[in-house]
């Protein structure tokens, strides 16, 4: 018989080499946590320190032991993205058996050279896979299928969001769809204005609670478009969207510039370009091939690699 982890009190999984793991959904309560009430805050805590026990209990005693009312362990598990307390521990059981990898090993102050390239790769590479494993994959086919009937696509980043929404545009235009990618919030609000029923907005924002965006996406939504949210679960901007493909990611706060997030963005807009290009059929792979054939004739011969 196969050994199953151990799963500690805290939710963390020792992996083969002894290192600790935390469990997808607890680092997304983690990546939420600021966008919470301070009650909900309380059920955070409580629920990241005893995620084990909170398997066992109903709401009623979750709601005593953290010292709030159930209404408020009720809105904290519907601002993470649950229909119910009931679904929500079902998810947790199912993200403490899994033991995704997440390595809490920030860079600090005093780290060495040697040091810094493993903590930052190993914090990359856990929070891809944590992203990967919370991708739904209804969300993604229902932002397929949106993508796939669109006439227009734009797509909005503020800062650092601004560069992956320019990348997600230089894949999308290649598919034939119209497509445009706006990182001035000025802008940004008055291209939604002029969208149509049809048209997708992908909005992408590590934080989700950015205003100017937010507001740009309603006003594509008031428009008649639909809008694809790249953002936080449980952000003013997840609850603003059509279909919301989240990236729980916190950042290393002691990295002054954003790195797990960024990467994260950039597989999902690659899942979702991918998803896109298999769902569009022999026709699409024609006109790839054709766009690949202009830059084949762009570059230097005898330098194929």
């Amino acid at each position: 018989m196969e050994n199953q982890p151990i799963i500690t009190s805290s939710g963390e999984v020792p992996d083969a080499t002894g290192q600790r793991q935390t469990s997808p959904l607890l680092a997304r309560i983690e990546a939420s946590f600021d966008d919470l009430r301070k009650s909900e805050r309380a059920v955070a805590e409580f629920v990241l320190a005893h995620p084990n026990e909170v398997l066992n209990i109903s709401i009623a005693e979750l709601a005593y032991r953290v010292g709030v009312s159930q209404p408020t362990v009720a809105r904290f598990v519907n601002a993470l993205g649950f229909t119910g307390f009931k679904e929500f521990k079902l998810r947790l059981a199912q993200s403490l058996a899994s033991g995704v990898p997440y390595v809490h090993r920030d860079v600090g102050p005093d780290d060495s050279l040697d040091e810094v390239a493993p903590k930052v790769f190993n914090r990359t590479i856990g929070a891809l896979m944590s992203v990967r494993n919370q991708l739904d994959a209804v969300r993604l086919q229902r932002a397929v299928e949106l993508v796939t009937r669109a006439g227009r696509m734009e797509f909005y980043g503020i800062g650092n969001s601004g560069i992956v929404a320019t990348d997600a545009q230089h894949k999308f235009f290649r598919f034939g769809i119209p497509a445009v990618a706006y990182s001035d919030p000025h802008t940004q609000g008055m291209a939604a204005t002029l969208l149509e029923e049809g048209d997708v907005v992908v909005a992408i924002s590590a934080s989700g609670r950015t205003p100017e965006i937010i507001r740009a996406c309603e006003l594509a939504r008031e428009a008649g478009a639909e809008v694809i949210a790249i953002t936080a679960s449980g952000s003013p901007l997840a609850r603003a969207a059509t279909v919301l493909l989240a990236a729980d990611v916190p950042e290393d706060p002691d990295v002054y510039a954003p790195m797990t997030s960024r990467i994260a963005h950039l597989a999902i807009i690659d899942v979702l370009s991918v998803s896109v290009a298999l769902a569009s059929g022999p026709e699409l792979i024609k006109r790839l091939e054709r766009t690949k054939q202009t830059l084949r004739d762009k570059r230097i011969r005898g330098f194929e690699a």
